[in-house]
């Protein structure tokens, strides 16, 4: 039997997403994808699909969604207020709605993106590969309107309900309001007052921060070379300065190439917390070397093997 989702409301933003189409920067377009790849994975393991299944990503604040015919979901990520017929429902435990049944996610009381994963995944033509969401291009489609239908993937077989251990979530995605930054490009080029005080003041992240980037307000950091440069490839996670002194966070729906200088990047590991933060919270920046921030990503892909994440 195919499982369809009525949109009754979308929700500010929400968007498919999976893992996204790398390896075409050269032709202008970038990885987009899942913003907090960790808890698609994990939310993707509880309803035993792979990771890369396609799944909806809402932010701040989520839609309401009526199932014809039944599926087991998860959510996964940050905590929003979700019930299933009224029924409050878990976060990072699988749960199984029945045919009829709808789903109302409120907002999030902390963080800012959660995943709602159905075994078997949504059902989205691929493009390059991918049934990633690019929102400013509109590559893979555009977020949901009220009257949009989803359709899953029929499924292969029953999933067996999987509960995560508590102890290696707690591992996975510890509370920190520091990310973790290596050196990056340009950063002998800042001067030292600049670097000095990316480290020792609290950022604000503001409200038009979006998944292209991350808007910080603080004490301005002159950027050297007048601001700008000449054009070069843009990593995910690297830390720009703008010729005004502004400071972003280039995010999964970046730019493919800046010609803004780079202050830092943000390590792998935490790719995540870049997708949690909120509008209004403060941030710090804290360096790491080269080597750590290859341990620590080891570490992370460490947790996430199957035997170690569930019980």
């Amino acid at each position: 039997m195919v499982t369809t989702v009525d949109v009754l409301t979308p929700g500010v933003q929400t968007t498919v997403q999976d893992l996204g189409r790398p390896g075409y920067g050269h032709l202008g377009v970038s990885a987009c994808g899942a913003a907090d790849r960790l808890a698609l994975r994990v939310g993707n393991g509880l309803v035993g699909n792979a990771e890369n299944a396609a799944a909806l990503e809402m932010t701040l604040l989520g839609g309401r969604f009526k199932l014809h015919g039944p599926a087991w979901c998860a959510l996964a990520g940050a905590h929003f207020e979700c019930q299933l017929d009224g029924i409050p429902l878990e976060l990072w435990t699988p749960f199984y709605a029945r045919s009829g049944q709808t789903l109302a996610c409120g907002g999030a009381r902390n963080g800012a993106r959660c995943y709602l994963c159905f075994h078997g995944g949504l059902q989205v033509d691929p493009v390059l590969g991918s049934c990633a969401t690019h929102i400013p291009s509109g590559i893979g489609g555009r977020p949901l309107r009220r009257g949009d239908v989803l359709t899953l993937h029929e499924p292969v077989e029953t999933p067996a309900p999987r509960r995560l251990r508590p102890a290696v979530l707690e591992k996975l995605r510890p509370y920190s309001d520091m990310l973790r930054v290596t050196s990056s490009a340009q950063t002998a080029s800042f001067e030292t007052e600049s670097l000095s005080s990316l480290y020792a003041q609290r950022w604000t992240v503001e409200s038009d921060s979006n998944r292209m980037g991350v808007r910080l307000a603080g004490i301005p950091l002159a950027a050297p070379l007048k601001g700008s440069m000449t054009t070069e490839g843009a990593p995910l996670g690297a830390v720009q300065v703008t010729p005004s002194g502004e400071t972003v966070i280039l995010f999964v729906d970046h730019q493919t190439t800046g010609g803004y200088p780079k202050i830092a990047c943000v390590i792998a590991a935490d790719h995540w917390r870049i997708a949690q933060l909120r509008p209004g919270e403060t941030v710090g920046f804290v360096h790491v070397g080269f080597d750590e921030a290859r341990r620590r990503l080891l570490e992370q892909e460490a947790l996430l093997r199957p035997e170690v994440l569930f019980e």
